[in-house]
């Protein structure tokens, strides 16, 4: 199969838009992806196009992809929606990535997109349930912030994790949400602040939950047959991984990790041939404290029951040995859910190819996107690497 690469990746503020559409954030993302391009690609010169995007809302529930991708020029292009709750972006670019790698097409656009903050907060929580088990959760009125506070009380329990340990996630991911002009809540907080914050769900606090949030992340996909007629230096595609699990999380064996990102790291570390001591950085999907702290675990960037020592030691800070979620997480920087996965490869490319401004890392080779479904019932991961191309 030929190889991958990235030539351009995109965004848009992250943050509550009252006067934005879903069509309107994604041509921004659009916009930005062709502008980082070196030489951008003409529209027609785009063979296909996955847009993710729960539709939060109900918003154009049928037909999504091409109501977004009309918008920005791309008449005629195959365009298809994936849906895969919170890694939906994240698996529109691993849909990318295989549709290039199997000879079908040279060069394709990947996205996502998610309006969210304009709807009441019932509503909110409506639409995150749906990405939890229907009759046992979501009808019995559990709600994705109850789920994932089952899960923070479970690692407690059997590692000795501490509230204390997931305040430190929030206060590292604020603070480099702060140097992240994009980011919706651009502000520090200190451990005192993430600790005392009011309750959400036993024992997740204000400060260890991520918010609702508007935006849309895009990123082009090229061959290597084609890559160097757009870009003197891309980033490859290196290894993809995804699997499924239970969507409810009662039907699993433990609450405390979540098998779906283990073997998505596991597929994807294989495929690239390397390991995560190999890793210069990390985007991991922190919609709440504890699941970056799960994260660590199941990508094996430490010992299973460590995540709580491991934040807590300060590697995994902008200035440590491994920095995870430079751009502020979905904690700071928002989760828009369908542009999430897309969002963290916007920040993987950004890194890599030196445009990262005040977040920038001292010459990262390989980085990591982990984009996790609901509570767990679905995960992709994908293993980046910084190469030239032009020569």
């Amino acid at each position: 199969m030929r190889d991958a690469y990235i030539v351009g990746a995109g965004q848009s503020a992250y943050g509550s838009f009252p006067d934005e559409s879903y069509r309107s954030l994604f041509r921004t993302a659009f916009e930005e992806t062709l502008a980082s391009v070196d030489r951008p690609p003409e529209v027609d010169e785009i063979d296909e196009a996955y847009v993710g995007t729960l539709g939060v809302g109900g918003r154009q529930l049928g037909l999504s992809g091409p109501a977004v991708t009309e918008h920005v020029g791309l008449h005629g292009v195959p365009v298809t929606r994936v849906e895969n709750a919170c890694a939906a972006s994240g698996s529109a670019v691993r849909q990318a990535v295989m549709a290039v790698r199997a000879g079908m097409a040279d060069v394709v656009l990947a996205g996502g997109v998610e309006v969210m903050t304009d709807l009441s907060g019932d509503a909110v929580r409506y639409w995150l349930g749906v990405s939890g088990e229907t009759e046992w959760e979501r009808l019995s009125g559990t709600t994705f912030a109850g789920v994932y506070a089952q899960m923070a009380s479970a690692h407690m329990r059997e590692h000795g994790t501490t509230a204390e340990q997931l305040s430190h996630v929030a206060v590292k991911n604020h603070e480099n949400g702060a140097r992240n002009p994009k980011a919706q809540l651009g502000f520090t907080c200190t451990l005192e602040e993430a600790m005392e914050a009011p309750t959400v769900a036993d024992p997740l606090t204000l400060y260890h939950c991520c918010p609702t949030t508007d935006g849309a992340a895009a990123v082009l996909v090229t061959s290597e047959d084609v890559a160097a007629e757009y870009a003197d230096a891309a980033v490859r595609v290196a290894g993809v991984g995804a699997a499924s699990d239970r969507v409810g999380l009662f039907q699993r064996d433990s609450y405390a990790a979540v098998p779906a990102a283990r073997k998505a790291g596991e597929a994807a570390y294989a495929e690239a041939g390397v390991g995560p001591e190999d890793l210069d950085f990390a985007e991991v999907h922190d919609c709440f404290a504890i699941a970056e702290l799960l994260a660590y675990e199941d990508l094996g960037l430490c010992e299973r029951g460590e995540a709580g020592p491991y934040v807590e030691s300060g590697a995994t800070r902008a200035d440590g040995e491994l920095p995870v979620n430079t751009s502020g997480g979905l904690k700071a920087k928002g989760h828009p859910i369908g542009a999430t996965g897309a969002g963290q490869i916007v920040e993987a490319f950004d890194q890599l190819t030196g445009r990262a401004g005040d977040r920038q890392l001292d010459d990262p080779r390989r980085g990591l996107t982990h984009n996790v479904g609901g509570s767990g019932g679905a995960a992709v991961v994908h293993v980046l690497e910084r190469e030239g191309v032009g020569a």
